[in-house]
């Protein structure tokens, strides 16, 4: 597994979504999910997949009418580098949070 040149919030989104659904979720679920556009999210999952952090199989469902769904499932080290990933983001949201509420008048402190 490739660790990740770049995490932005889509991608931490991407792996959120990844990590709460029922495993394997095809790509439009994880779109629906995140509010991202089809256009962030798949390039997302290619780029997660080529990484090693997701593996993906065309869906073999032969009862199901409609086009073919592309599922996408964590691999063991992705599902744990993703929860660290999210865990971070999370932690790092909480405190731009606790910074705003604290300063005065709702500005944080060294903003103009």
């Amino acid at each position: 597994m490739v660790p990740l040149s770049r995490v932005t919030p889509a991608t931490v989104d991407v792996l959120n979504a990844l990590l709460n659904g029922e495993a394997p979720i095809w790509g439009l679920l994880v779109v629906k999910q995140t509010s991202r556009p089809a256009g962030s999210v798949y390039p997302i999952l290619e780029r997660l997949e080529g990484s090693g952090w997701v593996t993906s199989e065309w869906e073999d469902d032969s009862e199901r009418t409609g086009p073919r769904r592309r599922l996408y499932e964590l691999t063991s080290d992705g599902a744990a580098a993703a929860r660290e990933i999210v865990a971070t983001a999370e932690s790092r949201s909480r405190a731009r949070v606790a910074r705003v509420v604290a300063a005065p008048n709702g500005i944080a402190a060294g903003a103009s």
